[in-house]
């Protein structure tokens, strides 16, 4: 059977797009953003995590539209790291607490300033990083600080494809959706 081409079915409002249309990087927190915010603890005391593949293959996608992904965490975990590198996302800092000069060291890295940057948090530490960057995002479970400084807020929750909406979101404010997208229609 025979269906229509692919054509994107998500509508933005066309304000998003265009606050969201000069981001190159964009911050993530993981607990809470990049997971569900549980903390899994094997009988052994390792540390467990879970990850969602929608989220995952948005940030692939993000790297594939030359927009850079990268993670500022207050916490550390073999998992973590592991994950992060299935996903080739090279710029990280893991353990701390002040986020704002870890995200300003990659930013120095990747010649970038905080105008081109993209947050998306759901707690406290978090708030410093979304307040400067240009475009913040929540997830839908976020603490209400996060949320009331968002400039967007996500329908799913934290760990749970709220990080590939927001993905989708700044896909179609670079322009890039259409095409990737058009890339799985054959």
């Amino acid at each position: 059977m025979n269906r229509p081409a692919l054509t994107p079915s998500q509508q933005w409002d066309p304000q998003l797009l265009l606050k969201a249309q000069e981001v190159r990087v964009v911050f993530f927190d993981v607990d809470g953003v990049l997971t569900d915010g549980g903390l899994y603890f094997s009988g052994e005391g390792e540390v467990l995590k879970r990850f969602h593949t929608l989220d995952g293959h948005g940030l692939k996608m993000l790297q594939k539209a030359g927009i850079t992904p990268a993670v500022v965490t207050g916490r550390d975990s073999a998992p973590l790291r592991l994950r992060l590198k299935q996903l080739g996302i090279e710029h990280a800092r893991f353990g701390t607490e002040d986020k704002v000069p870890a995200a300003e060291a990659i930013l120095a890295e990747l010649g970038l300033q905080w105008d081109q940057a993209a947050a998306m948090g759901d707690d406290w530490p978090d708030l410093p990083v979304m307040r400067r960057s240009r475009f913040a995002c929540a997830p839908a479970n976020a603490h209400d600080e996060a949320l009331h400084i968002a400039d967007w807020v996500s329908s799913r929750r934290g760990g749970d494809g709220a990080v590939r909406q927001f993905c989708d979101l700044l896909l179609a404010a670079n322009g890039a959706y259409a095409g990737l997208l058009a890339g799985y229609g054959s």
